[in-house]
């Protein structure tokens, strides 16, 4: 059979309909290719570190095109700058450090703000600015974010910069966290790139796992319950009754978790492959009994990140307020937080949700404990079901702001599930959804197994050969396969 050139060429071309996502059969058809090459060269350090720069290029091309010049750019501004910070002297030393974070604020803020601030601005005009439609590359918030972090962490003096331009450009560019996270720190991350590559019998086990949990979460869960439900009642909520705006609502709780920390399980076992260890992004977030546990918990490497470099900076320069201070630092981190994730007056409102959230619980913090004490709940089992339970449902209503592509589509949807709920319509969604209620009922399940069954996994897995490896990673393929839509559907928090 003669090979279709067009074909083949279009498989590496870059098409923004159809990024090189994780989930997706030829990603793994290339990425086994890739990892006979990478094991080809591992001895030669440099040979190695060539090889994921060209493939993390050529992955963020395919999702980009010659936007992945960005990451060059990046690279070049970051590793110089980092030099000049780390060169000079006060004041020099400031100016720097300022204008690199500048710049790449400025880069972040053009393509991700600039039709957000227009329209700020039509607001205020009679005659209306043309919107720009800037084209946004995939995952620019996450590498601005690590950018960010290595130039603090050199200006303050807790990282020496990288005098290695190739090992930054890998850190900037690398293609397992470069669309989605997780947002590593280039203290972690760049001792790696100097080791030798080493993969024990556990660490393959512990990827070929997460490769199935991020495959069965993101295709299996999210991606159907989303198609086959979650999108038609919050693309139209008003053509359902409450009770199906209300399960919607649970519906893409569940289904964020599941298509974002399935993401993040492959983006960490296919990187764990390659003797790359990131950073864990998600802890059973619907575990957590409080906002602040949730954001211990969710996104990890994002939260970690606001805490680091904007809240306790805020914090400090607020500490003569003492409790306000801290309150008038959180809103601003989760305001800030919510704009991070999308230029949108609704994404701003979720972040303030959160961030009132936090205030409110360290206004109240003093008579919830006496609550407590005098019902004498305190260390009980009752007490953390009642704490999760609220939690779950304060981040569940906040997610519908994430959601929701307006103010007025929320709202109709909160005024489904309270003026037209009728529980009665419950039985006839089951007869009407029985696969979405059986994988949501899956999701969380699954979500709220013991950590020691993971560990149990991990010991069988690593205790088999690579034959059996091979044929449940197939197995679990073929699964997905079978139940995934006609189009891959690309990772929410590729929008970030």
């Amino acid at each position: 059979m003669p090979i279709d050139f067009n074909k083949l060429i279009a498989l590496f071309a870059y098409d923004q309909y159809d990024p090189l996502l994780f989930s997706s059969a030829f990603f793994m058809f290339l990425f086994f290719f890739i990892l006979i090459i990478y094991r080809i060269t591992s001895p030669v350090r440099i040979l190695r570190v060539l090889v994921l720069i060209a493939f993390s290029f050529y992955f963020y091309y395919k999702s980009s095109g010659l936007y992945f010049l960005l990451l060059v750019l990046a690279s070049i501004i970051n590793y110089s700058s980092a030099l000049g910070i780390f060169n000079s002297k006060r004041v020099k030393r400031r100016i720097i450090f300022i204008s690199a974070v500048a710049v790449n604020l400025l880069i972040l803020g053009y393509f991700k703000y600039t039709d957000f601030f227009i329209s700020l601005v039509n607001n205020f005009r009679t005659d209306e600015l043309q919107l720009i439609d800037v084209f946004l590359p995939i995952g620019i918030s996450f590498y601005t974010f690590k950018a960010i972090s290595y130039l603090v962490d050199v200006y303050w003096e807790v990282l020496e910069p990288e005098r290695n331009f190739l090992d930054l450009t890998l850190y900037i560019s690398f293609f397992g966290n470069i669309l989605a996270g997780p947002i590593d720190r280039a203290s972690a991350f760049l001792p790696q790139v100097k080791r030798e590559y080493f993969l024990s019998k556990r660490q393959f086990s512990t990827a070929v796992l997460l490769i199935i949990s991020g495959l069965i979460k993101k295709v299996v869960i999210a991606d159907y319950i989303s198609i086959n439900f979650v999108d038609r009642v919050f693309d139209f909520p008003t053509r359902f009754s409450g009770v199906e705006n209300l399960l919607a609502v649970y519906g893409y709780s569940l289904q964020i978790y599941c298509d974002f920390s399935g993401y993040t399980d492959m983006a960490i076992g296919v990187s764990l492959l390659l003797g790359y260890h990131l950073m864990e992004n998600f802890n059973f977030p619907y575990k957590a009994t409080s906002i602040a546990d949730f954001w211990r918990r969710w996104h990890i490497s994002l939260s970690s990140w606001l805490a680091d470099y904007l809240f306790r900076p805020l914090q400090m320069k607020f500490r003569d307020l003492r409790l306000y201070g801290n309150i008038i630092a959180l809103l601003i981190t989760f305001l800030l937080c919510g704009l991070w994730h999308g230029a949108s007056w609704t994404f701003i409102f979720w972040g303030f949700l959160h961030g009132f959230y936090m205030a409110f619980s360290l206004l109240t913090a003093k008579p919830r404990n006496l609550i407590i004490e005098k019902t004498g709940l305190r260390g009980t089992k009752a007490l953390t079901i009642i704490q999760g339970v609220i939690t779950f449902q304060l981040v569940s209503f906040a997610w519908i702001f994430f959601r929701a592509p307006s103010f007025e589509y929320a709202g109709d949807m909160l005024n489904q599930i309270f003026t037209f709920f009728h529980p009665e319509i419950f039985t006839q969604f089951i007869g009407g959804y029985p696969s979405v209620i059986m994988l949501m009922i899956l999701g969380y399940l699954l979500h709220f197994i013991p950590k020691s069954l993971e560990l149990k996994t991990i010991n069988f897995l690593e205790n088999r050969n690579i034959i059996v490896h091979a044929v449940i990673l197939a197995v679990f393929i073929w699964i997905a396969a079978q139940v995934k839509t006609s189009e891959i559907q690309p990772f929410l928090y590729f929008q970030f």
